[in-house]
C-alpha cells in the first residue's frame, strides 16, 4: 500500500506508565500533583493528549486509587492550558504465574485481577475523554507475567466505556488485537470509526521493525484514526515512521526516558522533538479543539 503521510498530526504524551521507570530517572512523576505538572508542561510543549497512570506517591509503584485518578484529573482540568485527557484503563489484569513446574497457585504479590466494573471505576469517576482498552492477552517481558483481556472482559469493558461516552483508544500491541478489536466494533460493543494506538516494540508483542508496523498499518481499516509508538531509542524515529504512515504520535516517559546519549528528558521536552520533527517534515501539529472535533469528543468540564 502506498504511503500517505499525515499533515495535520496530534500528539500524545505518556506522562509516566505503570512500569519501574521512576528507579532510573528523577524526572518520572510519582505523586499526583507531579503527574498533573508534567502533563500540563507536556500540553504547553504541544501535545494535545496527555495519557495518565497514576503510581503510589512514596513508592512510585502503580496504583489504581481513585482519589490519585480524581486529582490528577482535577488538577489538568483547572490548568490554564487545554488537553485532552486520556487515562489508562489496563490496570487490573495482571497474572504471574509461579514456579514453571507449579505455575499454581498465581504468584499473589504480582497478580491483580479484579472486575470489568473494577478496572473502569476510575474512568466511571472521572469521565475522561478517552481511556485505553488493551485489545488482547499477551506474555508481558517478565516470564511468567501473563496480561490478560479475555473476549468477556473487553467486551463488558468496552460496553462500559461506551456507555459511560468515554472513546476507548484501542492498544494494539499485535495484529491479533486489531482483528478482535474490528470484531468489537462488528458487534457494536465499540463504535466505529475507532481509535488505535499501535504499540511497536513491546516484549512480547509486535516487534518495531518496518515491516511488521506497515502490515499492522495496514490492518487498521481506512476509517479509524490511529498512533503509534516504540520504545527507548526508537521513540523519535517511530514520530517520523507514523506520520509518513498516516498516522499519528505518542512519546512520553512511559515509553523512553532519554532525549540524546546520556541526557534524561522530562515530558515537555519529548513533545518538543517531537513537534520540531513533525513540523520539519512539513506536516502541522494540531491541538486538542482540532482533536476533540476529528474524533467527536466531549470536552468535561472541572468536577465532572
Amino acid at each position: 500500500m502506498p504511503l500517505s503521510m499525515t499533515k495535520e498530526v496530534f500528539i500524545t504524551c505518556a506522562v509516566t506508565g505503570s512500569g519501574g521507570t521512576q528507579e532510573r530517572s528523577p524526572h518520572v512523576p510519582r505523586s499526583p500533583k507531579a503527574i498533573a505538572e508534567s502533563a500540563i508542561a507536556a500540553a504547553k510543549a504541544g501535545a494535545a493528549i496527555v495519557h495518565c497512570h497514576v503510581r503510589d506517591p512514596e513508592s512510585g509503584a502503580p496504583s489504581r486509587k481513585l482519589e490519585y485518578y480524581r486529582e490528577v484529573t482535577d488538577r489538568i482540568r483547572a490548568a490554564d492550558v487545554d488537553v485532552v485527557l486520556n487515562l489508562t484503563a489496563g490496570m487490573g489484569g495482571d497474572m504471574v504465574f509461579g514456579d514453571p513446574e507449579q505455575p499454581l497457585p498465581l504468584n499473589a504479590a504480582g497478580t491483580d485481577m479484579i472486575g470489568a466494573s473494577a478496572r473502569v471505576a476510575h474512568v466511571a469517576e472521572c469521565l475522561p475523554e478517552i481511556c485505553t482498552l488493551d485489545c488482547g492477552t499477551m506474555n508481558f517481558a517478565e516470564a511468567d507475567y501473563v496480561m490478560t483481556n479475555t473476549p468477556g472482559m473487553l467486551t463488558a469493558m468496552g460496553r462500559k466505556m461506551t456507555e459511560l461516552g468515554v472513546k476507548p483508544e484501542i492498544e494494539a500491541f499485535d495484529t491479533g488485537h486489531l482483528w478482535y478489536a474490528k470484531q468489537l466494533v462488528s458487534d457494536g460493543v465499540l463504535e466505529a470509526p475507532a481509535l488505535v494506538q499501535l504499540c511497536m516494540g513491546v516484549p512480547w508483542g509486535a516487534p518495531n521493525d518496518l515491516n511488521t508496523f506497515m502490515a499492522m498499518v495496514n490492518n487498521v481499516p481506512d476509517d479509524w484514526t490511529f498512533s503509534a509508538f516504540s520504545l527507548g531509542r526508537d521513540q523519535m524515529a517511530y514520530v517520523a515512521a507514523a506520520v509518513l504512515a498516516g498516522g499519528h504520535v505518542r512519546v512520553g516517559l512511559e515509553d523512553n526516558l532519554w532525549l540524546g546519549k546520556g541526557e534524561l528528558a522530562e515530558n515537555w521536552q519529548l513533545v518538543e522533538r517531537a513537534s520540531s520533527i513533525i513540523e520539519n517534515m512539513g506536516a502541522r501539529v494540531i491541538g486538542p479543539a482540532q482533536v476533540r472535533e476529528k474524533l467527536g469528543l466531549q470536552k468535561r468540564a472541572l468536577g465532572t
